[in-house]
């Protein structure tokens, strides 16, 4: 199903916003007053006030007399209104910054047409338009920057508010709730029993916030619980553009494209799918041992799994237009996610786990989808050590994060920032295991031979001379010397 507004719901909802006082700071009422900059500016009027006052939509409606809130109707038609050349929700769209979700709903109530604008609440940031932030007080329109203590306030209340906890669909019956979330999956990925009753099934995904109750007596569907468990997450208006996309080329850049396929499910109960999917693109070998024929993975399939959970976990959702994608090349896999990391790229292996989106981290550990304890990049960097391939790059750009890995390539075809880098993962996953670089584990990380230790030598050298490892004890044989990364050099 996909979630709408009924105009049986529209009518009850502009019923009940007309019971409300004349001095509601989240509902402003007009006849057919429509300028389109005026409507820019109630927008963040609206949603800035909205968040103060713990609403998750604010309503702009046309078609009620201001003072009195009698219905006369309206001759208000948004879809046809244009300003310049460009419609009017594009061009609100374009000078409302941070972008919020806002719909226009056409409707008639007891004989009246009415025009609807539902807004939602602001998040994140107060919401400017054309780089102006307002605020209502009492019933006049004013500029935030005039009123400190509501400005302070509202920070306080986005400090507070995290992705997991807001709507991603309101007002949904029972019926309505188990239609659009895939609950069998949530109950046998956690290894419990399915309830026998419509009433259990609802108190267990409740005490999950998969859902929680909203004051019509029907359920609110968190983001939590749609972006996990959603059925199809193209219902829920809001995270259309958050599901992984996995993107095959045929060569070494992005001029043409094999395949693409956008994910229709949650992320818990999709993510096997995706995996397998994702492995099935992926290039492979095969080896013959003991004359028998066998394929083996170009990538280490664990790495893979652990770079798409935490692609999708640690992923900045509040960054609009973009989701997490997997890009497939002939020499390389890219998996990227909005948002920069946490964590400097350069400490993953040793820095405990942070996570923008805790509690979601915490129920995707639940179901076994992502590690514990932040060592899922312990094992992506060992996985890569023990298939011999180049070591993985972590690149933080601009607003996003991208973790590439590279196919097998011989270390006499690796430039220096390759090496480097692959002695400095070395020396970091032996450190946080308590050991420390040798020669001889180096050799044995590229599969140098023992006559050629020369070569591992050379290796430690260039890595010391670019700043990324030191020796643990300067003052031991060389016969004996180990080695540890920067950041981990004896005081």
């Amino acid at each position: 199903m996909t979630i709408g507004r009924s105009d049986e719901y529209l009518a009850g909802l502009v019923r009940e916003l007309c019971k409300l006082s004349v001095e509601t700071e989240w509902v402003e009422f007009k006849k057919n007053r429509a300028e389109p900059n005026e409507i820019g500016e109630y927008l963040s009027v609206l949603a800035n006030s909205a968040a103060l006052c713990g609403k998750m939509h604010a309503y702009l409606v046309w078609g009620v007399e201001n003072d009195t809130h009698e219905l006369v109707g309206t001759n208000f038609v948004p879809h046809a209104l244009k300003v310049g050349n460009e419609g009017l929700e594009n061009w609100l769209l374009r000078l409302l910054s941070p972008r919020i979700h806002f719909r226009f709903y056409s409707v008639e109530v007891d004989g009246h047409p009415l025009v609807l604008l539902e807004i939602g609440q602001a998040f994140l940031h107060p919401v400017r338009f054309r780089g102006q932030e307002f605020i209502r007080v009492g019933s006049y329109k004013k500029k935030l920057r005039d009123f400190p203590e509501k400005e302070r306030e509202l920070w306080r209340i986005f400090d507070k508010t995290s992705f997991e906890v807001m709507i991603a669909a309101s007002d949904q019956t029972s019926d309505n709730v188990l239609e659009l979330l895939d609950y069998p999956a949530y109950f046998e990925l956690l290894g419990h029993s399915l309830p026998d009753s419509k009433e259990g099934i609802l108190e267990s995904l409740k005490t999950d916030k998969i859902i929680s109750p909203c004051e019509s007596g029907n359920w609110n569907i968190t983001n939590m619980g749609a972006t996990l468990f959603a059925k199809r997450l193209e219902d829920f208006r809001t995270l259309k553009r958050k599901a992984m996309r996995v993107i095959q080329y045929p060569g070494n850049n992005r001029v043409e494209t094999i395949k693409e396929r956008v994910g229709v499910k949650g992320y818990a109960n999709g993510f096997e799918g995706l995996i397998g999917y994702v492995n099935g693109l992926l290039p492979s070998n095969e080896v013959i041992e003991q004359a028998l024929r066998k394929t083996v993975p170009m990538y280490p399939e664990l790495a893979v799994r652990e770079l798409i959970a935490n692609a999708l976990i640690h992923q900045d959702f509040f960054v609009t237009g973009a989701g997490p994608m997997v890009e497939i090349f002939d020499d390389r896999i890219e998996i990227s996610n909005p948002g920069v990391p946490l964590v400097e790229t350069q400490r993953f292996v040793d820095t405990p786990p942070k996570s923008r989106n805790e509690t979601l981290a915490s129920l995707m550990r639940r179901t076994g989808i992502c590690e514990e304890r932040g060592s899922g990049w312990d094992k992506v960097v060992f996985q890569t050590e023990l298939y011999q391939l180049p070591a993985p790059l972590p690149e933080a750009g601009e607003g996003h994060t991208c973790v590439v890995m590279f196919t097998p390539r011989p270390l006499s075809k690796m430039d220096k920032v390759d090496r480097v880098r692959a002695v400095y993962l070395h020396a970091s996953l032996r450190y946080v295991n308590r050991e420390q670089l040798t020669n001889a584990s180096l050799r044995e990380r590229f599969g140098i031979q023992p006559k050629n230790s020369a070569t591992a030598s050379r290796l430690i050298k260039e890595a010391v001379e670019s700043g990324a490892i030191v020796p643990y004890d300067p003052d031991a044989a060389p016969k004996f010397m180990r080695y540890v990364p920067i950041w981990a050099a004896p005081k």
